[in-house]
């Protein structure tokens, strides 16, 4: 099970964001009700917003955003940004 990677362009935390590299964890429990296509939907939503994070573990900020509506459903992404890179890494992601 790779990463994949895809290209973005949206603004997080005063960073511009050039790449989204998703985790395949989430296909273990919820293939059913998400994929890739679902997850940029809502990684796009967080453009232009400033998150503070859940958690810190050097160089590493992690995330939680819950209640995103996306198509009249909800959704949590679990992610993550490092210090000093231009990506959000997709941790987990499912509908609530």
């Amino acid at each position: 099970m790779n990463r994949r990677e895809y290209n973005i362009s949206i603004l997080v935390n005063e960073i511009l964001i050039s790449k989204v590299i998703i985790d395949p964890h989430y296909e273990e429990k919820h293939a059913e009700s998400i994929n890739d296509e679902i997850i940029l939907e809502l990684v796009k939503t967080l453009d232009g917003k400033y998150f503070d994070p859940d958690d810190e573990k050097t160089p590493y900020a992690y995330f939680v955003t819950d209640k995103i509506e996306y198509c009249g459903k909800l959704y949590k992404l679990i992610w993550v940004l490092e210090d000093h890179e231009i990506y959000i890494g997709v941790i987990n992601a499912y509908r609530r």
